[in-house]
């Protein structure tokens, strides 16, 4: 995942220039709001819909680029139909589930979705438990068979891809040809939400945020519809603590996060060496030999995505009334919307304490 996590930054940080040099009063195209959390995604298309999903960044996120890799690029290279290929992918979260759902299908071959199955982490734990196998016997391969151990690497990042610190990094070099180090975060609400900033002679040139959590996402949405929003990018993450503590991560017995866990997580990840996506050798040519260019249609297609806003989803709520199904089914499978049949297989009837046989004896 790590490689499709590349073309989501490389593609994000080319949005936020291309952003940055179009925002006027006019034409507000800042801030650039991340789509990497399909959690947060789902809230901003069903919930919000505009002036908010202007604003998402439109890279699709690793898991979305990963299926294309695999359908598409992967396929051919192993002289396979998509269709046969059952693409499996292990997520922290169980939004990716959904968000597996909402990509539809890949345009590799019709009827073949980029992903066929998402399993958390902890599902894999359960799996493992229940069939004691061990991780040491399990066999890894990658998308190009020749990755050595030694050469893993990740990306920097709060529990998250990365977006923020690579997209920072970026902007300061394209836009202000000012090279950054290290990435200072300063916690200014609570944890969950960090300011980052480029300062030169007294001004600040670069804001950008991390927002994670609903509780830090309302506030950030209540100011930005009020036009008191001062960042240029946030990276915007449903969980509180980001990615590492999504709620498909292995958990104890009581149902509760294994911080434990957690911790030696952190501690693995945090001693991958850091590996700037623009440095990839393997990047450059796939850009050439599955995309035609980095700028291509092709690359636009493959690795870009629209959003809707509630009145243009076709899942959105709508009255039941104004349904055709929902007259159909009374008529053919109830005899009508007020007849005894409905009034079985749709109602039911409840027991008062002294009548349940099951109620709890407690004495006071």
């Amino acid at each position: 995942m790590t490689i499709a996590a590349d073309f989501s930054i490389l593609e994000s940080q080319k949005e936020f220039v291309r952003r940055y040099h179009q925002h006027s009063e006019e034409e507000r195209a800042l801030p650039m709001l991340t789509s990497a959390c399909p959690g947060w995604v789902r809230y901003a298309e069903r919930v919000l819909g505009r002036p908010v999903t202007p604003h998402l960044c439109t890279a699709k996120s690793p898991q979305q680029v990963m299926g294309s890799l695999v359908k598409d690029y992967f396929a051919r290279q192993q002289n396979l139909s998509p269709e046969k290929i059952f693409h499996v992918i292990v997520a922290p979260c169980y939004d990716k589930k959904l968000e597996a759902l909402r990509e539809g299908f890949s345009t590799a071959l019709p009827g073949s979705r980029g992903a066929d199955c998402v399993l958390t982490s902890g599902e894999i734990a359960q799996i493992m438990e229940q069939s004691d196998l061990s991780v040491k016997d399990a066999t890894v391969d990658t998308l190009f068979g020749d990755l050595k151990e030694e050469e893993v690497r990740r990306h920097e990042g709060r529990g998250s891809d990365g977006h923020l610190a690579h997209v920072f990094r970026h902007a300061a070099k394209e836009l202000f040809n000012e090279d950054v180090g290290e990435v200072t975060y300063r916690s200014l609400r609570n944890k969950d939400f960090q300011e980052v900033t480029l300062e030169k002679n007294g001004e600040v040139l670069l804001r950008f945020a991390a927002t994670y959590g609903f509780r830090n996402i309302q506030n950030m949405i209540l100011k930005l519809k009020k036009g008191k929003f001062p960042y240029h990018f946030v990276e915007v993450l449903a969980c509180p603590g980001g990615c590492l503590n999504g709620r498909g991560q292995a958990q104890t017995a009581d149902g509760h996060a294994d911080k434990s866990l957690l911790r030696q997580m952190e501690g693995i990840y945090s001693d991958i060496p850091v590996r700037p996506p623009e440095t990839s050798a393997h990047m450059q040519e796939l850009y050439q030999e599955w995309l035609e260019g980095t700028d291509s249609p092709k690359a636009q297609e493959a690795l870009h995505t629209t959003y809707q806003s509630p009145e243009h989803c076709t899942h959105s709520l709508r009255p039941p009334e104004t349904s055709a199904h929902m007259q159909e089914l009374y008529q053919e499978w109830l005899e009508g919307t007020d007849s005894p049949k409905a009034q079985e297989a749709l109602h039911t009837t409840y027991q008062s304490p002294e009548h349940c046989t099951h109620s709890l004896d407690i004495k006071w």
